[in-house]
């Protein structure tokens, strides 16, 4: 039991960083000199992503979602230790697993809209280029996520 906790919480720190740094770090979009996230356009010096009125709602929808995919991911940690702690025996995780696959549902809309509508957002300069490594870490951290909150509904409390 105490490896299958420890293998859970360990899953779920995991998880929770690859969201932080996925979310904060500058690197969605390289582009030569350039980096992108979902902020700023970065070379030496940094500016706003400049979009267009039309493609300004799937930017927006990207840093929503990925903002809500870690809360929610660092409120699941949190209300699972107090459900270790209230939980009677034989009782499932369930509050904490729906916490966590609502998550996963926001990490993965996020990084599909960013995948889909990345061009329309950015400057056509930055077009020919690669998908950076917070994109990756946001795939990632995707199905890190998903599997904690199936974990987390097959989890029973024991002593």
């Amino acid at each position: 039991m105490l490896v299958i906790l420890a293998f859970i919480i360990l899953f779920h720190i995991i998880s929770a960083t690859l969201l932080f740094i996925s979310t904060i770090n500058n690197a969605w979009w390289v582009s030569g000199q350039f980096s992108t996230d979902l902020w700023f356009t970065c070379n030496n010096t940094c500016f706003p992503v400049l979009n267009s009125e039309n493609s300004a709602g799937y930017l927006q929808a990207v840093q929503a979602t990925m903002i809500l995919a870690t809360i929610l991911c660092c409120v699941g940690f949190f209300v699972f230790i107090l459900q270790l702690f209230r939980l009677n025996q034989g009782e499932r995780f369930v509050f904490t697993a729906i916490i966590q696959l609502l998550s996963s549902l926001c990490v993965m809309i996020g990084a599909s809209i960013y995948t889909a509508q990345h061009k329309s957002f950015q400057q056509p300069s930055l077009h020919p280029g690669n998908y950076g490594y917070s994109f990756v870490l946001a795939w990632i951290s995707f199905p890190l996520t998903l599997i904690s909150g199936l974990m987390y509904l097959v989890l029973r409390k024991r002593r």
